[in-house]
């Protein structure tokens, strides 16, 4: 995030790297974890409607085809989007607060919810909801890519049941999966972090997303859009990797094995959906 809406004239970071030492030193390891109440309110139900969604769609779309998947991941990536844009709200405007300062001199909010409330106070939904457009417009196409990419990797790997590597291939076909649901609709992503960023210093400098994709090629050329992608991709895999296995895993476990053969066509480990 602070590598999205970072002042091209005045830049705080050069890097990746860069930034990842200069928030330790400035503003102590605490400083990685600014805005990490919102995700943890948010991430269980996010994670709980895509994969609730998802699997329904698939089995209301009737045959498990590649199409299917990615649209019955879109779909959850579209649903997702009521939880996802308040919550990457709340996260965005508590990370850029205090950038810089060890003890933060003004403290805007105390915390994600204190936040959304004091938005909410002075904008009304309309402010909760900043940068929703942009989020459906990422959320949509990334997530039909993400289910479609994990599909294709774990038939690809022959992710059985009974192998005894089907951990480390799930990992690797969710993490596989993350990279590539990123890499679909990055771009969007850095007009939506500077549009839910707009305002926080008190001036307004974007009308709308096709206004902030302007001005932002316009004072920056081509490369404003890749801001912050490496930090992106290296937190992707892991936590994506963990995502998918966990969820496999757990239906795996649940369900007996009688129950697991009934309900599989094949040897394959599929989506979660068709387990």
């Amino acid at each position: 995030v602070r590598l999205q809406v970072q002042n091209v004239e005045k830049p705080l970071y050069r890097g990746t790297f860069h930034c990842f030492q200069s928030i330790i030193k400035q503003e102590s390891a605490f400083g990685l974890y600014k805005g990490i109440g919102s995700p943890m309110m948010g991430l269980t139900f996010i994670n709980a409607l895509v994969f609730g969604v998802q699997g329904n769609t698939i089995r209301a779309l009737g045959k498990d085809t590649p199409l299917n998947q990615f649209l019955a991941g879109s779909a959850a990536g579209a649903i997702q989007c009521i939880i996802c844009c308040p919550m990457e709200l709340a996260k965005t405007r508590m990370q850029l607060q205090g950038t810089g300062e060890y003890k933060l001199k003004t403290k805007n909010y105390k915390n994600s919810l204190d936040c959304l409330i004091k938005i909410y106070r002075k904008e009304g939904l309309r402010g909760i909801n900043r940068g929703m457009v942009s989020t459906f417009i990422r959320e949509t196409p990334s997530f039909g890519f993400y289910f479609l990419t994990y599909d294709c990797m774990t038939r690809y790997l022959g992710c059985e049941a009974e192998d005894n590597y089907v951990i480390p291939k799930l990992l690797f076909s969710g993490g596989m999966s993350g990279i590539v649901s990123w890499l679909s609709t990055y771009p969007v992503d850095v007009i939506k972090s500077r549009l839910q960023a707009d305002g926080v210093g008190g001036v307004t400098q974007y009308n709308g997303i096709l206004d902030c994709v302007r001005k932002s090629y316009h004072e920056e050329g081509w490369r404003v859009f890749t801001r912050g992608l490496t930090s992106t991709l290296l937190r992707a895999f892991p936590v994506n990797a963990a995502t998918f296995a966990t969820v496999t895993v757990f239906l795996m476990y649940m369900r007996s094995e009688d129950n697991l053969h009934e309900c599989e066509p094949g040897p394959v480990i599929q989506q979660p959906s068709s387990l």
